[in-house]
């Protein structure tokens, strides 16, 4: 009873009128001949197929389903299969990847675009080609032609999947303890033993081989962190034409038996001298799984988005259908849908509100990582590594809270397995922690993204974003100027503080740049609506969603500027006694 259609409307709008992304494309030398309007709205639209017709509806089987481990073997749910084959035709498993090595070279903009898509469909499902996804941006930055040569190709084709393998038992975010190892042989291989755990897609067969990208540390490793090294290990070794072989020493111990994404095979991995191939420099690993890990954390943001989206299309169909309740006096023996009710409108405009601006937002930062990649732009590159955090911190937070809404939408029904907003709740609550904790992200924004440069990247953002305002003013431009301004003052002011004071700080400060920006978001959905491209009622749709947030939303800044502004020096006695 739950159902999903992708909103191609808005990601056009967002792609093409707020973004204006067809002319970059044009007047790029590199994706000029690659995409185009149509070329784009025709990707949207197979993907939607796959996604609404393949996936979206069994995504209640594959959670009662799940990964099921048999003699050393996972099995998936059986429409997977036939999903995943559906994806491998299409090419979909490539479609962002370098062409030298057979991926069809799509923008970052539009690839995010059916991240949310399958995100929507089935988190769990997402993964698996999610993860090959990553695999492959750390490979084609940091691995040597040999291995893109032998590896690339199978992996865009979507034959062979991949994995990162980061966590171990005793060693969850703090890697620099892990006790995985590498030994050298003498033709140049790695003999890799150790086990890792919570690995995403780490046994099944999907694919014919599976690629795993794994932390460990050579004989000669400097303590912590500095002597991690990166390796590539495959399920199966290759025989001389690359070609699976011989099993390699790759095995799993179990799978987690996790509150949602069921469908996603959760592994424990044991590694027994098993072949590996190190990636990047020695002693370099840590930084060469970033690559891929910031690649993850902004499909974390597609996870989020993604599943509120589905979440607010049934609950705004259930708040049009349900009957109950007078709004009206005039037939007191009728009653009306629930949709006309105050709390439930306040309810759906604060998932669409939102929503939408985090489509936008999402569309921005992939903008500003392919203008990166495509001009070697520093300016777009250094504020796609500020806004990554947001990405996935913000965007996963929002997200949980949109499908617990959603869920208070339906009453009673939420609460019931057939509706499937209580496994829309389940399924995206992992994002907020995997993939570094939300904690986490709020910490590394607020002391690496902005105090480590005194703020300078965020603060000549909000430049351009002022600048930009009252260059082109609404009616809603004033009051989002003094917000930055506020902002940009504060920024001046919190640095002065210890960085003890500052990491206590950091989740609420993350959230406070994410409704400005959010703020800025709606500006710019707003100057791009146009009578003679958009109907009247698009139109008024966006126009009321965005009046909604500058009322209801935007507003929190205020009591989180305050907040912060409080006096915490007392944290810094707190002990563990205290609690």
């Amino acid at each position: 009873m739950n159902s999903y259609q992708a909103p191609i409307n808005d990601m056009s709008f967002n792609l093409f009128d707020v973004w204006k992304l067809d002319q970059y494309w044009q007047n790029n030398r590199q994706l000029q001949d690659l995409i185009d309007i149509d070329t784009a709205k025709a990707i949207l639209e197979e993907a939607a197929k796959i996604c609404e017709q393949q996936i979206a509806p069994f995504f209640r089987d594959a959670d009662e389903r799940g990964a099921q481990l048999v003699d050393g073997k996972v099995s998936l749910p059986k429409h997977y299969h036939a999903a995943y084959q559906s994806l491998i035709e299409g090419g979909w498993t490539g479609l962002s990847g370098d062409p030298e090595f057979g991926g069809m070279g799509m923008p970052k903009a539009l690839s995010m675009m059916v991240d949310e898509m399958l995100c929507s469909a089935d988190i769990a499902f997402s993964l698996y080609p999610g993860l090959t996804a990553g695999a492959c941006v750390a490979l084609i930055q940091h691995a040597d032609q040999a291995i893109k040569e032998t590896y690339l190709p199978k992996l865009y084709s979507g034959e062979w999947s991949g994995t990162m393998c980061l966590t171990e038992a005793h060693a969850g975010s703090d890697l620099g303890i892990m006790r995985t190892s590498a030994k050298p042989n003498e033709d140049g291989s790695y003999r890799i033993n150790g086990s890792k755990i919570f690995i995403t897609a780490g046994e099944h067969e999907l694919t014919s081989n599976i690629i795993h990208l794994v932390l460990a540390k050579l004989p000669d490793a400097p303590a912590g962190s500095r002597g991690i090294s990166l390796f590539l290990v495959p399920k199966y070794n290759l025989d001389s034409n690359g070609e699976p072989a011989q099993r390699n020493g790759v095995t799993v111990g179990s799978i987690e038996h996790k509150m949602g994404i069921n469908g996603s095979a959760t592994c424990i991995l044991n590694f027994d001298n098993a072949h590996g191939f190190l990636i990047g420099e020695p002693h370099r690993g840590l930084s060469c799984m970033f690559t891929m890990m910031n690649y993850e954390r902004l499909s974390m943001g597609s996870q989020g988005l993604g599943a509120a989206e589905r979440a607010y299309q049934n609950a705004l169909a259930y708040g049009k259908d349900r009957l109950q309740g007078r709004i009206s006096e005039q037939n007191l023996n009728k009653a009306e849908s629930i949709i006309g009710h105050p709390d439930v409108q306040r309810m759906l405009l604060n998932i669409k509100s939102i929503n939408e601006a985090g489509r936008t937002f999402a569309t921005w930062v992939a903008a500003l990582l392919d203008k990166s990649k495509y001009d070697n732009c520093v300016v777009s590159g250094q504020r796609a590594n500020l806004l990554t955090p947001i990405a996935k911190a913000f965007m996963t937070d929002q997200g949980f809270i949109a499908c617990v809404t959603a869920q208070q939408v339906f009453g009673g029904h939420g609460y019931v397995k057939e509706w499937g907003m209580e496994q829309l709740v389940r399924d995206v609550r992992i994002a907020q922690i995997y993939e570094g904790t939300n904690g986490i992200q709020a910490a590394d924004f607020m002391l690496r993204k902005v105090a480590a440069d005194h703020a300078a990247v965020l603060n000549s953002l909000l430049d351009d974003i002022c600048r930009e305002m009252s260059n082109k003013p609404l009616a809603i431009s004033i009051e989002l100027i003094d917000i930055a301004t506020q902002l940009r003052n504060f920024n001046n002011q919190m640095l002065k503080q210890h960085n003890s004071v500052l990491a206590g700080a950091a989740c609420d400060y993350l959230e406070l740049v994410s409704y400005v920006l959010y703020g800025y978001m709606w500006y710019k959905n707003l100057v791009a609506l146009d009578e003679s491209k958009h109907s009247t009622i698009f139109i008024e749709s966006k126009t009321v969603t965005a009046n909604w947030y500058f009322s209801r939303i935007l507003p929190k800044v205020n009591g989180i500027i305050s907040s912060l502004n409080k006096d915490s020096s007392f944290m810094a006695n707190v002990t563990s006694e205290h609690f």
